[in-house]
């Protein structure tokens, strides 16, 4: 069980720095590194033993951000089998979708449950069991009877680096969700990856903001940090939450944390309504899973004194591709994701060529931490994996610098008349206005020039702004073709689970309205 598995990497590190903090629920209980590898190992052999699971099965898991998934996700992997994380809040529909396109052969969740999940499974004659950790010193309750053998069976397994560890589904930004199957490899990859990026060490320690069923929270927040022997601490509340965030980084000692925009921009407004006395000295911030806006970047900068660094990662890519640098490693530019860490990278044209810096393509990657292909799904594979590389879906290209600037999803530019917008480029402009909050820009049909561009936008709290200030906001700072043709002023933008607006919902949520 070497380190070119998270299994094997996660039990060095408790070799190392076994008396090092590694998880806290905060305001409740503190377990080291140690112990949290023992309570792993424990938990792994009573699901091999007590409920059952062989390598290569899928376990499905659905808790609230608690202490109780991270010890149940680490010890599915070092069982040899598969997680797959879901969203707590999806329908029984949704439940049952996943639940049998990942061919999950038993589901975890918290003592309290999860009744469309159950429902889901129930339905599909899939095993349900809870799982309970009073607190430091009790052992991890599960609600299967012991086996005689329980005392070591997992100490048998050995992790192999194509051990399919990790199973989750893209966004469905323009079709259904594809399975992306992700090995101990890809896992392991990109978490000395994310380490190597912004030097995490044993000294760190971070706050998790974001849902741990998405790729982002668990590799950038949490597996990234125990793979540093670092200290992550998990809400009281299970979830994000602007009222405790602070409170928790400062009283944990937090040097960083990561999120998406929208919840950068929640804490931008608790910062501009109900300011904290001090802020915690942190070494960095870090965005991702979104465009982040150059004007928000700044304002970050400015409230909380830390370097903000955007980077660029999708879920096929086991999270990272890119990043701006630390200061000392180099500049972190506004409006760039950076440079790729760990894999290569290329813009390629149509025909799989090569582009020169300052040309526009597709981004394409390849590397040890991009998964093999997309379970039971030949076409896309076909289309993803095109000339030897990854194919991202989105526009971009490299500066002289080497950094590398998204222009949009391949499927989201807006084709007005001919004239290909950057959806992207538009967001940055009405985030400037000095009223809006939050601000999208999407395409919508339209008869005269094949596709339109529309924008929707939240004012600033005690603000009001019109459609007609938008548009001579937007005239002044933008080519004309470029300018919103219809502006909607809401209190509320559609996102996914994850935080991320996705243009299509969108679009759709304001085209249904008269």
């Amino acid at each position: 069980m070497d380190s070119d598995t998270l299994t094997g990497l996660l039990k060095n590190v408790a070799e190392k720095f076994p008396d090092r903090r590694a998880l806290s629920v905060s305001g409740k209980f503190d377990l080291t590194h140690a112990r949290l590898n023992v309570l792993i190992e424990r938990a792994a052999s009573r699901l091999v033993s007590s409920a059952g699971i062989n390598p290569g099965d899928v376990v499905a898991l659905t808790f609230p951000n608690t202490v109780e998934f991270v010890i149940m996700f680490l010890a599915v992997l070092r069982a040899r089998a598969t997680a797959a994380p879901l969203n707590a809040a999806y329908t029984a529909e949704e439940f049952e979708f996943y639940l049998s396109d990942s061919d999950s052969k038993l589901l975890l969740t918290s003592k309290e449950g999860n009744a469309p999940a159950q429902e889901a499974a129930s339905k599909l004659n899939i095993s349900h069991v809870t799982a309970t950790l009073l607190d430091a010193g009790s052992d991890l309750a599960l609600s299967v009877p012991d086996s005689d053998s329980v005392s070591d069976s997992a100490s048998e397994l050995v992790n192999s680096p194509d051990d399919p560890a990790l199973f989750l589904h893209t966004s469905g930004t323009t079709s259904r969700p594809k399975g992306v199957p992700l090995t101990q490899l890809n896992l392991v990859s990109s978490v000395n990856n994310i380490k190597s990026v912004y030097k995490l060490t044993e000294s760190d320690s971070t706050v998790i903001v974001l849902p741990l069923f998405h790729v982002h929270g668990l590799l950038a927040g949490l597996l990234s940090s125990l793979g540093a022997g670092a200290a992550v601490t998990l809400p009281a509340a299970g979830r994000f939450s602007a009222t405790t965030f602070w409170a928790d980084m400062k009283k944990y000692d937090a040097t960083w944390y990561t999120a998406v925009p929208t919840i950068h921009q929640i804490i931008l407004d608790r910062h501009a309504s109900q300011p904290e006395p001090e802020y915690p000295k942190l070494r960095f911030i870090r965005s991702c899973s979104a465009s982040l806006a150059p004007v928000i970047l700044s304002r970050l900068e400015e409230a909380f004194g830390a370097p903000v660094l955007e980077a660029y990662a999708m879920t096929e890519a086991t999270h990272l591709m890119s990043s701006n640098p630390l200061p000392e490693e180099g500049p972190h530019k506004p409006g760039s994701v950076g440079k790729p860490v760990g894999q290569e990278m290329a813009i390629l044209n149509e025909k799989g060529e090569i582009q020169e810096p300052n040309s526009k393509g597709e981004v394409c990657i390849r590397g040890p931490n991009v998964t093999k292909g997309y379970k039971n799904n030949p076409e896309a594979n076909k289309a993803g994996f095109e000339f030897g590389w990854f194919h991202t879906g989105d526009i971009g290209y490299f500066d002289s610098d080497g950094y590398l600037h998204l222009v949009g999803r391949i499927k989201e530019l807006i084709n007005r008349g001919g004239e290909k917008i950057s959806p992207i480029e538009v967001d940055s402009v009405l985030l400037t206005h000095p009223d809006v909050s939050q601000g999208v820009a999407f395409g919508v049909p339209d008869e005269k020039y094949g596709e339109e561009i529309n924008c929707a936008v939240i004012p600033r709290e005690g603000t009001t702004v019109t459609e007609e200030d938008i548009k001579t906001f937007c005239k002044k700072n933008l080519a004309a073709f470029k300018v919103p043709k219809r502006v909607f002023i809401t209190d509320n933008l559609p996102k996914t689970a994850s935080g991320k607006i996705q243009r299509r919902i969108v679009a759709q949520h304001f085209l249904e309205k008269p």
